[in-house]
């Protein structure tokens, strides 16, 4: 069976299609739309994981299906279970712990920040009280990010893995917010992920994605 890919428009899910393309695993998209007022997941997404979430893949694997949320997750998943290890680090590679570190951080801290400015801009002057914390976070994690990546190529190591297509989301969103004037090794390494072809298949396929910069 294809793999399935419960996709939403312009969100971390487009990073699942790049995973695959990298992969060149069939796979099979089932499209969704933000509301294009409160730019929300639509509810039917609740019909494939309780949290109508995206995004969400389903696999079949012995005959078993599999349904994995949450992108780290999936693509740890999609690395260890179909990638050979090719795209990401054994347990008892010394650079595992890094990957690891990367998989989970992108997330667990980077995206906060990044996500409460988001939601904070709608707010208009009410956010003024909130926006000196919230930058000076923003241009923490960038920053440290900026410093791990400057004078490498990849994330981890010297092979592209799993954690350079999670952490792209990262420095796409703050491409967006207009803030890599002031960490250029974070925009060299966008437009470097973003010149692979196995990125630009995937957003031939998944449509339009403004994030991508």
């Amino acid at each position: 069976m294809t793999i399935k890919v419960h996709h939403l428009n312009e969100s971390r899910s487009q990073r699942i299609l790049w995973m695959l393309e990298e992969l060149a695993l069939k796979y099979e998209i089932v499209p969704y739309q933000r509301d294009p007022v409160t730019r929300l997941a639509p509810p039917e997404l609740k019909n494939i994981h309780p949290l109508g979430k995206s995004p969400v893949i389903e696999d079949v694997v012995d005959g078993n299906s599999r349904v994995v949320a949450e992108s780290g997750a999936i693509l740890d998943y999609l690395a260890r279970w179909h990638g050979g290890g090719k795209f990401s680090f054994a347990p008892d590679d010394p650079q595992w712990p890094d990957y690891l570190h990367w998989m989970h951080y992108a997330e667990g801290s980077a995206m906060l920040p990044l996500m409460l400015n988001l939601y904070t801009a709608r707010l208009g002057d009410a956010a003024a009280p909130l926006m000196p914390r919230i930058t000076s976070e923003i241009d923490n994690h960038l920053g440290y990010v900026n410093g791990a990546i400057a004078g490498k190529e990849f994330i981890v190591g010297d092979k592209f893995t799993a954690a350079d297509v999670q952490m792209s989301f990262v420095v796409e969103v703050g491409r967006a917010f207009g803030k890599l004037a002031a960490f250029p090794a974070l925009d060299d390494y966008i437009n470097r992920m973003h010149a692979r072809p196995a990125y630009k298949r995937g957003v031939e396929r998944g449509g339009p994605y403004a994030m991508g910069g």
